[in-house]
């Protein structure tokens, strides 16, 4: 298969390479009965209780959508969601016992995708990316109106 034509829209370039490395993470994430959203969720909330507007913010989405995306974690278990300690106005998810066991059943799935995808790129020029990524994370959230 011939490489696809390039672009000069930066957004464009990362959605389309998302997409496909997406593809690559939700089939073996398969298996353990998650996609890549759903896993990334749940290993950020491992972490321990967590506001939802910070959980929104490190997984880079709005609380809309973040809230549309925890329903079926909440709904299988692997979540709760409660009320917080200091401020019972604000709502915040831990992961559950449930929810670290499929957190430790995916993560196999989750390395081999990892693998597949540098292995296809190469250890040095991921590492790159990462790093250039999270220059650009950084950079471009100073820009955004929250």
């Amino acid at each position: 298969m011939p490489a696809p034509a390039s672009s000069p829209c930066t957004c464009f370039l990362l959605r389309r390479a998302a997409r496909q490395a997406s593809q690559i993470y939700d089939r073996e994430l398969a298996p353990a009965g998650l996609n890549l959203n759903q896993y990334s969720t749940l290993k950020r909330a491992a972490g321990g209780p967590h506001a939802l507007g910070e959980l929104a913010d490190v997984l880079g989405m709005d609380r809309t959508t973040l809230t549309r995306n925890l329903r079926p974690l909440l709904d299988a278990g692997w979540l709760r969601e409660g009320r917080g300690s200091e401020d019972a106005r604000r709502r915040v998810v831990e992961i559950t016992a449930d929810g670290r066991a499929r957190l430790a059943l995916a993560r196999p799935c989750w390395r081999r995708a990892q693998k597949h995808v540098e292995a296809r790129f190469g250890a040095a020029a991921t590492a790159r990316l990462h790093a250039d990524l999270d220059r650009l994370q950084a950079r471009l959230s100073s820009t955004i109106a929250k």
